[in-house]
């Protein structure tokens, strides 16, 4: 009988043990991502109370400090996993913009406009100076006549109102004036208390600069409908421009004790203005853009309403920047100078008629800045 050939078996297969090692490996190994993994997006967490607490303390150093390290830790190649950045991105979404509430409290304004550049680098603001190098008329003579064919608007309704003389306050003393008549028809003699309150008002007027009165009226819903589409022109230019913008101010005696004249205020900075003017020099273009910013709440209360009211402490700014001129201008020269800056704004807000009017609904709602800037970014996106 012949021999059969042996048989050999070949198994890719390791040996048991080996099979048991290596699989105690493997989940070794995917047992500490796991942990590293969890301990990293826990202390993520942790650190994103620390911001939080930052924010809410309005310290804009300490906040900003937070997201350069965010920054590190998302490209760290130690302590980063595909998790991690996808928590940290999701958070990042949700509160990036929240270090622009901060910036009213912050003293160095430099560090504000190291807030706006550091959100623009990571292309959270996109339209922040889109339009910084970009005039939006060629001709730098504006006559009245020119003025009127381009807004549709006579010389006079882009000029300050005082308080009672035309518009929504017109109405109220009109109703004021036609009440007292009334009840001193009727034998009620109001004259004392309206002696009084007349008293007060001076006081007021030359103690405090009109706050209070400003108080009493901002409670009165069309008045401040109006103020709120001024604010939001300020903003909206200043933001287009390149300005990085503080904090808007809305409270007349919160106003007051920043120093703010007039009833509401929004406060903005021009790195290069600032430069030039404390080297004793302003260029044309740093002064442009700032007199763009300052008549930008006329411009806005004209496009929307067809005439403005405020912006009486934006032209008082206004000559007096022009008085650090040299040579200063002349009267003609600043005349036109104020019908070009408010032309160009007056262009700016119709162009972005939906961010103007986002900024201005951000507002009303009592949004904080971060939420105003975004609101301001989707329209602009969107258009």
């Amino acid at each position: 009988m012949a021999k059969s050939a042996p048989v050999f078996l070949f198994s890719l297969a390791p040996p048991p043990l080996l099979c048991r090692r290596s699989s105690f490996i493997f989940h070794t190994r995917f047992l500490r991502r796991r942990i590293h993994g969890r301990r990293a997006r826990i202390r993520a967490v942790g650190e994103w109370q620390d911001y939080e607490e930052a924010v809410k303390k309005k310290d804009l150093a300490g906040a900003l400090r937070f997201l350069r390290l965010k920054d590190e830790l998302q490209t760290s190649s130690i302590e980063s996993t595909p998790q991690l950045n996808e928590d940290l991105r999701l958070f990042g979404i949700e509160r990036d913009f929240q270090v622009l509430n901060t910036c009213l409290n912050a003293d160095d304004m430099r560090l504000v406009g190291t807030a706006y550049a550091f959100l623009k680098d990571r292309g959270l603001l996109a339209s922040f100076g889109k339009y910084r190098n970009i005039v939006l008329g060629e001709s730098r003579e504006v006559t009245p006549s020119v003025l009127k064919s381009s807004t549709g608007l006579e010389v006079s309704k882009l000029s300050p109102k005082k308080w009672g003389v035309s518009g929504s306050s017109s109405v109220v003393l009109i109703a004021v004036l036609a009440g007292t008549s009334i009840l001193i028809n009727q034998g009620i003699d109001i004259r004392p208390n309206l002696v009084a309150i007349l008293a007060l008002s001076m006081l007021d007027a030359i103690l405090l600069g009109g706050v209070c009165l400003a108080q009493i009226s901002s409670y009165w819903p069309p008045h401040r409908r109006r103020i709120l589409v001024h604010e939001a022109g300020h903003l909206l230019v200043a933001y287009l421009m390149g300005c990085p913008i503080r904090g808007v101010i809305l409270d007349p005696i919160r106003a007051m004790q920043m120093g703010i004249q007039g009833q509401a205020g929004t406060q903005f900075w021009d790195e290069k203005l600032q430069n030039e003017l404390s080297e004793g020099r302003l260029s044309g273009s740093a002064f442009d853009r700032y007199c763009m910013v300052l008549f930008a709440g006329i411009a806005a209360e004209a496009l929307i309403y067809g005439e403005a009211e405020g912006g009486e402490n934006d032209e008082n700014l206004f000559r007096s920047i022009c008085g650090l001129l040299e040579p200063p201008l002349t009267i003609a020269q600043m005349s036109n100078q104020a019908r070009w800056s408010v032309l160009q704004s007056y262009n700016l807000l119709k162009l972005h008629k939906p961010a103007h009017r986002a900024a201005f609904i951000a507002l009303e709602s009592g949004g904080e800045l971060s939420l105003v800037i975004r609101r301001v970014e989707e329209a602009m996106s969107s258009t």
